[in-house]
């Protein structure tokens, strides 16, 4: 009979398999309780009933990004290629805008995508190398805070979104975008408010400019670092207002954004 730390440890390299491994986790999963659901061991049991948990986690993490692809199923009627889209840095008072747009292989299950903010900083890196690894085509587009400053947000935001479909090494016959249409882009959009929770493609865009832009900044908060950008991303918070109050502004500093401030 197996010693329950030997188990342990076998349990333990079970689940220590990468995100796109889902599959063969589960099947190693079952293939495990199988093996051990004749012992009687609480310690066992107790294993046992974490595996079982695990395959239930599994299963349902994979219908919630199975309906999150509801509006690629609808759309791949009409086209071998769909992107989404999707930005990050309307708000932060440094820094650019970054849109990305992402088309996925079609059916491509990616546990854990989601909108942006709803992943922690390690899961984003490690999806945003899957995204960028399997993605059909993929393109980051940004617009300066020189160019907010001049031509403001909203213009920019659009832009930049153009670009990054544009940019795309393929063309889509679908655009799903978050929220609204991209102007002058003779593509078909599909807007989807709160896309980034609803569509893995928009998800899987949000993902990337978001991984993409706090690079950025934490580039830049090399050569500024008494605003904390690798805290903030360019963002408000109370320390960096006051370092713009007691130092003055940068060089990306946004100066439409910061007028109370200086």
């Amino acid at each position: 009979m197996e010693k329950i730390g030997d188990i342990k440890n076998e349990y333990k390299e079970i689940t220590s398999c990468g995100i796109m491994d889902y599959e063969k986790e589960k099947s190693l999963l079952i293939s495990f309780i199988d093996k051990y659901v004749e012992d009687e061991r609480s310690g066992v049991i107790k294993i046992l009933e974490s595996a079982e948990k695990r395959i239930n986690a599994i299963d349902k993490e994979t219908s919630r990004v199975m309906d999150m692809m509801s509006f690629e199923r609808k759309y791949y009627s009409e086209t071998d290629y769909i992107a989404g889209v999707d930005e990050v840095g309307r708000g932060p008072l440094a820094g650019p805008i970054v849109t990305a747009a992402v088309v996925l292989p079609k059916d491509m299950i990616i546990p854990f995508v989601n909108d942006s903010k709803q992943i922690n900083e390690k899961k984003r890196e490690e999806l945003y190398d899957i995204i960028l690894e399997n993605a059909v085509s993929y393109c980051i587009g940004i617009r300066s805070e020189k160019e907010i400053d001049e031509i403001g947000i909203g213009v920019c935001d659009s832009l930049a979104m153009k670009d990054a479909v544009l940019g795309l090494k393929v063309t889509p016959g679908v655009v799903l975008v978050d929220a609204f249409k991209i102007p002058e882009l003779d593509i078909k959009q599909v807007p989807i408010i709160k896309g980034d929770t609803k569509s893995i493609s928009i998800a899987a865009a949000s993902i990337v400019a978001k991984v993409y832009r706090d690079r950025l900044m934490d580039e830049m908060d090399k050569k500024y670092p008494e605003y904390g950008f690798a805290s903030n991303k360019g963002y408000g918070s109370a320390k960096h207002i006051e370092a713009i109050k007691t130092i003055g502004p940068c060089e990306i500093h946004r100066r439409s954004f910061i007028k109370n401030f200086v």
